[in-house]
């Protein structure tokens, strides 16, 4: 009984193990008994049903499988070796397979593509022409929208603004138009790889024009909150000038002198701005000395008096003055008043004050002091002899025969500001309109 059982044991262990080694390996079943004769011939019928493996010449002995011959590319003779692989009684492989030289039967496989590729693209015609016509009507409705005046320049604080909502609403339906066209054709995931390579395309040119960028933003920050208005006298950068306009790149101002400083936007945006213009009343300042020896009490009144009578100065806020320094042969009084800049030149104003107090000073008698130097002489060498007490200090002789130096004039000049500037101004302006990205009529950041 044992001995009978032994053998039908060792049976069962051996079919259990080709059954897990069939499918550890996925092989294919040619039949129950393995057979070199019937290892070739399972090899080759698979190769008369694949394309290019016609010519593949199979030998197997002892399940060792030999393939021979000539295949058009290095991919069919990868294959064959694959295939043969798999066949059950397979017990290796060896890839003699090589390669046609024949440049005619190497095109072959490609020119056999391009008709099967051609013929499936006209076939497409009609698909394709539908996605471009729903994609080309979904475009053009949202370049309609884009194109309405309503309500993009309600709600925009000003043109830039409003064109530039119009760009994304044109770009946003192209996008949808594009995403239609995809799944009509049934090739939606060809557009995560499109925004794919944008998204690494647009990070490379953000990269490479990174000031441009940086000057386009600004120019629509500086657009929507306007930290100054048009003829606005401001101070930027250690640039002072009149702003002219505000375009997609810089800002432009206009000097005194009639010469234009353009500002990248970038550098308006993260710089002080003094704007000088935003109050119309302003305050000038200037210094004067006074000799040491003066009344100083009458040297302040005397001079605040006579800027109160000053007819371009402001009654409110009021005129002031003090002593701000104490020197060796000089005392500097400081004064201040106010002036309204829409009727008074700033420049002129303060340099009528100042000439007008240095008048009224000296006509009181109190004198302004001149430089004093202090000479030391080694020992032992001469001195300069003391000229007497009350005598001139002596001076060049005044030239014969010329009339005496008139007395300076306590006139107040003109101070009103100047029109050329003004009328240079509005022409700048009048170029300027239709790229300025200043609106008079929208609130800046300080008046909301």
């Amino acid at each position: 009984m044992k001995r009978l059982l032994a053998p039908l044991f060792a049976v069962l262990l051996l079919s259990f193990g080709v059954i897990a080694h069939a499918q550890e390996n996925g092989t294919i079943d040619a039949n129950d008994v393995i057979d070199d004769r019937e290892i070739d011939a399972r090899i080759e019928a698979i190769f008369d049903e694949m394309d290019g493996l016609q010519a593949v010449f199979v030998t197997v002995r002892a399940g060792v499988v030999t393939l021979r011959g000539k295949v058009r590319e290095a991919t069919l003779a990868e294959q064959a070796e694959e295939i043969a692989g798999r066949v059950k009684g397979v017990v290796a492989v060896k890839n003699e397979i090589g390669e046609v030289t024949s440049l005619s039967l190497r095109l072959e496989p490609v020119y056999d593509r391009l008709l099967r590729r051609g013929a499936q693209a006209i076939g497409y015609i009609p698909l394709l022409a539908v996605a471009v016509t729903v994609w080309a009507l979904i475009y053009a409705i949202g370049w309609m929208i884009a194109g309405r005046e309503w309500p993009w320049n309600r709600i925009a604080p000003n043109g830039f603004i409003a064109s530039l909502l119009r760009q994304l609403l044109r770009l946003s339906f192209f996008i949808a138009g594009a995403v239609m066209a995809l799944d009509i054709l049934g090739a939606t995931a060809l557009l995560g790889t499109i925004l794919g390579a944008a998204g690494i395309v647009g990070l490379a040119i953000g990269f490479a024009v990174r000031d441009t960028v940086e000057n386009y933003i600004a120019s629509i920050l500086l657009s929507v909150r306007q930290p100054f208005s048009p003829r606005d006298y401001v101070s930027i950068e250690n640039f002072e000038g009149f702003v002219i306009s505000l375009t997609s790149r810089a800002t432009i101002l206009m000097d005194a002198d009639g010469n234009h400083i353009r500002i990248p936007n970038a550098t308006v945006f993260k710089s002080n701005i003094t704007n000088y213009s935003r109050n119309p009343q302003r305050r000038f300042l200037f210094r004067i000395g006074v000799a040491p020896e003066s009344n100083l009490d009458m040297a302040l009144e005397h001079a605040l008096r006579k800027i109160r009578t000053l007819d371009f100065v402001l009654p409110d806020p009021g005129v002031d003055g003090w002593i701000e320094e104490i020197g060796d042969s000089t005392v500097t009084l400081t004064l201040t008043a106010w002036i309204d800049q829409n009727k008074t030149s700033f420049l002129k104003a303060r340099s009528e004050a100042m000439r007008l107090v240095k008048v009224e000073l000296e006509r009181h008698g109190i004198t302004l002091p001149e430089p004093t130097y202090r000479l030391r002489f080694a020992e032992g060498s001469a001195l300069p002899i003391p000229a007497k007490a009350g005598a001139p200090a002596p001076g060049p002789a005044a030239p014969v025969g010329e009339p005496p130096v008139p007395e300076e004039s306590t006139v107040v000049n003109d101070t009103r500001p100047d029109l050329a500037v003004t009328r240079k101004i509005e022409e700048e302006r009048t170029h300027a309109a239709k790229d300025d990205l200043l609106s008079e009529k929208h609130p800046d950041e300080l008046n909301g």
